[in-house]
């Protein structure tokens, strides 16, 4: 079921992040995504090997007095933040050497939790052109939940079938926004600092649901809102830049929504309906009688008109007999069980996802 936004979702905002979001109804957004001021405190231009000028972080809006003016502006929007993000929600914030440790520690004075810190490995970095330290290859983003009693979200099975069905780790390698994603204007870098699709793609499959809210308080060129309009999600973008939002805004007028959202939703099993082993028997779907074997038919059990199976030495529900038989302490029956059809071994989780499909 698509979520009901708050009023007026996909907007584009003007103006002070903090001021704004102070201004939106309190608990309002499921994700916020940030991409703050590093506070490089770069000395000077930078320059290749062959002379040319590197096209760096040099605008004022990165620029601060000092240590203590940055962190005074991180825990204000920090403090803003919790004021719009739901109870269950999460934020994202990513950063480099030069803020990520300083924004760490606003982020756990404020009261939220930590969930992971990401490393987003960049595959294709800007080398180290003067020589004198190790080429910076790497960003941290860090993902919190709003308090240590949050249910946030978090789609484990949608991320393991994005890694090849493998856990997902903590270090994603992605490349670094070039070629054709580059925004740019008058033949330079629209916005100095803008991130990959691939990046957001992976940060909202993993944490929202379709229908949910991302507010972005540092909004930029729009990355984060042409990813959430596609996947199906409603977004606010806040940025006191004009002319970053005119770019944002015909960036994202040009993206498409996936119509069907069976293609861009992230089920989870947790939220599917419970289907108990003997409603498969009530339905003849099995029968008393029936024999359920292991994948390598090593131990057998027989099916019971009460739903229960029954062992040489065991009985019990499949899980209870499938952990017994194993000398194991637990057993997902589900995944342990298989019938044989025609000759061949088939899990008896297709009857359970048959069933439920009948049942909705």
């Amino acid at each position: 079921m698509i979520k009901k936004p708050i009023k007026d979702p996909n907007r584009i905002i003007q103006g002070n992040c903090v001021e704004v979001m102070e201004g939106l109804p309190a608990e309002s957004v499921d994700v916020i995504f940030a991409d703050p001021p590093y506070n490089l405190q770069l000395d000077g231009e930078l320059r290749r090997p062959n002379n040319t000028k590197v096209d760096g972080v040099d605008d004022a809006w990165d620029h601060f007095d000092s240590f203590q003016a940055y962190d005074e502006f991180t825990r204000r929007w920090l403090t803003a933040a919790r004021h719009v993000l739901k109870p269950d929600g999460t934020l994202w914030v990513i950063g480099s050497y030069h803020n990520i440790f300083r924004v760490g520690t606003a982020l756990q004075d404020l009261d939220y939790w930590m969930l992971n810190d990401v490393i987003w490995r960049k595959s294709n970095p800007m080398p180290n052109f003067r020589g004198k330290r190790f080429t910076n290859a790497h960003e941290t983003m860090i993902w919190c939940a709003k308090s240590q009693k949050s249910k946030y979200q978090f789609n484990y099975a949608s991320m393991k079938a994005l890694n090849d069905d493998l856990q997902m780790r903590s270090d994603w390698l992605l490349p670094i926004c070039s070629g054709g994603e580059r925004i740019k204007k008058d033949g330079q870098k629209a916005h100095p600092t803008q991130k990959p699709e691939a990046l957001l793609h992976r940060v909202i499959m993993a944490s929202t649901d379709v229908g949910d809210t991302i507010l972005d308080p540092f909004f930029g060129t729009g990355t984060t809102g042409a990813v959430a309009k596609r996947l199906g999600r409603y977004f606010i973008g806040i940025d006191e830049d004009s002319g970053y939002i005119r770019v944002a805004q015909k960036r994202i007028a040009n993206v498409r929504t996936v119509e069907d959202p069976n293609l861009i939703d992230t089920p989870s099993k947790r939220k599917e309906a419970r289907i108990p082993f003997g409603w498969l028997v009530e339905r003849g779907m099995l029968t008393p009688g029936d024999v359920l074997y292991d994948q390598r038919s090593r131990h057998t059990a027989k099916v019971r008109a009460d739903g229960t199976i029954i062992s040489a030495d065991h009985r019990g529900s499949i899980h209870q007999v499938g952990a017994a038989v194993q000398d194991a302490p637990a057993c997902n029956g589900w995944q342990y069980w298989y019938y044989k059809v025609e000759g061949s071994l088939v899990p008896i989780d297709v009857l359970r996802q048959k069933l439920r499909t009948e049942l909705q």
